[in-house]
């Protein structure tokens, strides 16, 4: 008797699905615990040569050491500077000051130069007014003169220029010059008796010492 085909198919499919229930699953792995991974991960790297982070770098005592030693070579870098800034700094204010002086110098002489040509007029017109007439028409014209006079010695001392006080001094041969020494009860010895001639000073520079006559 033959077989329904519709029933052997029905018949090998339930046969597979048996087949497939009892085949048994594949397990399934399991979490890895920490110590599991260490193993696996193998020694740390210091135990297979090569140093710890902390081995690499620098301990902290080190890197203070080595910063108070630069601080100390930054200080006295510093301090040279100072000191060779302040050197310079003396050494400038004395160039300057040397210069100014110098120049000061320069100018006086060359000032004193051209006041000495006038001090002979001045010597002139004070000699001419030592005699001057008292009245009359040579009254006026003493008066006249004795104008330019005070005028020339404005201008002088404009410039400058300051009589050396010599007459009642003791001579003194930086200011004075001697022409005469002479006897005098009424002065004592070395002290000046009178001026013949006098002298001048530019700023602190004898421009001409004062022409005198001195007590014995």
């Amino acid at each position: 008797m033959a077989m329904n085909p519709k029933k052997t198919k029905k018949k090998e499919e339930d046969q597979n699905i048996v087949s497939e229930a009892n085949v048994s699953p594949e397990p399934v792995p399991e979490e890895t615990s920490a110590a599991e991974a260490v193993v696996e991960a193998g020694p740390p790297p210091h135990e297979v040569g090569i140093p710890p982070l902390e081995a690499e770098a620098p301990s902290l005592e080190q890197e203070i050491e080595s910063l108070k030693k630069d601080l100390e070579e930054a200080n006295a870098l510093a301090a040279e500077y100072l000191d060779g800034w302040q050197r310079a700094r003396a050494e400038f204010a004395n160039y300057k000051k040397r210069v100014d002086r110098d120049q000061l110098i320069a100018h006086q002489t060359a000032a004193g130069n051209i006041l000495k040509r006038f001090l002979d007029v001045s010597d002139d017109l004070e000699r001419a007014l030592k005699n001057r007439p008292q009245d009359g028409d040579g009254a006026v014209w003493a008066n006249g003169i004795d104008l330019v006079y005070r005028k020339l010695h404005a201008i002088l001392e404009a410039e400058g220029l300051k009589v050396i006080q010599a007459e009642g001094e003791f001579f003194d041969p930086g200011l004075h010059e001697a022409i005469s020494h002479e006897e005098s009860p009424a002065h004592e010895s070395g002290q000046v008796i009178g001026v013949v001639q006098p002298g001048y000073l530019l700023g602190d520079r004898v421009l001409r010492p004062a022409r005198v006559r001195v007590a014995r």
